[in-house]
């Protein structure tokens, strides 16, 4: 159930919504799993990443909580120039790769995540979708319509959505 809210909160067509069953059971098509996999290898994660959790430590205040051990994150400028931050930042996207490369078993690959997200550090699940609409914010300006276009974004956002179900997944 969680999945499924997980999912549904995530902005996306109707079509991706179509194609999401389950985590277990999502389907990609050759086009989406191109799209993905092209747009995956133009991200630099040593940018995007530091951008993305900035971004949402900014939007999102409530989720600095988690962050305590990072020093100083009591300003916008403290956030966006803190190195532990950007490091975090580093490490997530980096994480994003474990996804695209087992895009069939997306769930498996983020069992051990999501268990220690849940039990050890307590993360409200809803921040993974909001770290995924950072993610896609950043990406977005980053390569603009050509590059992001439509149908990339629809194939990302689908993406996103599978990794966030599958990160809510050990949530009780």
């Amino acid at each position: 159930m969680r999945e499924r809210k997980a999912f549904d909160q995530l902005t996306c067509s109707s079509k991706v919504r179509r194609h999401f069953h389950t985590v277990n059971m999502v389907q990609w098509t050759d086009a989406e799993r191109a799209a993905i996999v092209s747009l995956w290898g133009k991200i630099d994660v040593g940018e995007i990443g530091p951008q993305a959790l900035s971004r949402l430590l900014i939007v999102y205040p409530w989720t600095q909580r988690h962050f305590a051990g990072f020093g100083n994150i009591s300003t916008n400028a403290a956030i966006i120039a803190n190195e532990k931050v950007a490091a975090h930042g580093k490490t997530v996207m980096g994480g994003l790769d474990r996804a695209v490369k087992n895009l069939d078993d997306i769930k498996n690959a983020y069992t051990k995540l999501s268990q220690k997200h849940s039990e050890q550090i307590h993360v409200d699940p809803d921040n993974f979708r909001l770290l995924a609409e950072c993610i896609s914010v950043c990406v977005g300006a980053k390569f603009g319509p050509k590059v992001f276009n439509a149908d990339a974004q629809e194939a990302w956002q689908k993406f996103l959505a599978v990794v966030v179900a599958a990160l809510g997944k050990q949530y009780h």
